[in-house]
């Protein structure tokens, strides 16, 4: 009976040493993870939303660049900028002094041609009159190598010669002044050589002694005339 009561009290102090022992390991192993990680126990909203910014910074600036300097890349990007922006500039200068030179070559051609239409206008300008006289010499040629003694023929000659010269006048916009008796005398296209008395208005043209002619509304010679006087 005695070894039966001995078995079972050094049972139940193993019991309770192993009891003991577990406890104390778990003891030991919470005051490990407070010493690790003080902040688990006990944390306030305050504590939780410090820990956050703490972490959030770090990611931060674990994101920033190695030397640690923010916005250390900008310097780089305004440079790059800068010289897009020179090398635009540049490149439209060089258009627009293309453009100037090429509107300047552009003008001095204009000026050479229409200086040489002016200097050929010049130099040709009674082309055109000449060759409507030139019948007109044709015909005074024949006349003189004409042997005639038949005064009519020669007459129709001068006659037809005198058409052909009045059409190249009027071809050449060379028009005869020739006014009528009676017309108001106009200093512009009339030279008065003598005044004479006459039934007809004063300062009006009473015969006229030379035609005049005009070109163009130019005067080239007033005609000749007499003026009735004053009453």
């Amino acid at each position: 009976m005695c070894g039966v009561f001995a078995t079972l009290e050094c049972a139940r102090e193993e019991h309770n040493a192993a009891v003991l022992g577990f406890n104390f390991l778990t003891t030991f192993s919470d005051m490990e993870n407070t010493q690790e990680n003080p902040t688990s126990q006990n944390s306030t909203p305050d504590d939780e939303a410090a820990r956050q910014a703490a972490e959030a910074g770090a990611g931060q600036q674990d994101a920033e660049p190695a030397d640690g300097v923010p916005g250390a890349a900008a310097p780089d990007a305004a440079p790059a900028g800068a010289e897009a922006a020179l090398a635009e500039a540049q490149a439209r200068i060089t258009e627009l002094q293309e453009s100037f030179l090429r509107a300047k070559a552009e003008t001095e051609n204009v000026r050479r041609r229409a200086q040489e239409d002016v200097t050929k206008a010049h130099k040709f300008a009674i082309e055109s009159f000449a060759e409507h006289l030139l019948p007109v010499v044709d015909s005074l040629e024949a006349a003189v190598a004409h042997s005639s003694d038949d005064l009519q023929k020669v007459r129709e000659g001068v006659e037809l010669t005198l058409r052909q010269l009045n059409g190249a006048l009027e071809r050449g916009r060379v028009v005869a002044i020739d006014p009528p008796a009676g017309e108001k005398f106009d200093p512009h296209r009339h030279q008065a050589i003598s005044m004479v008395p006459a039934e007809q208005e004063p300062n009006t043209v009473v015969s006229v002694l030379q035609k005049g002619f005009v070109i163009a509304e130019r005067v080239l010679r007033p005609a000749l005339v007499t003026v009735a006087q004053p009453k």
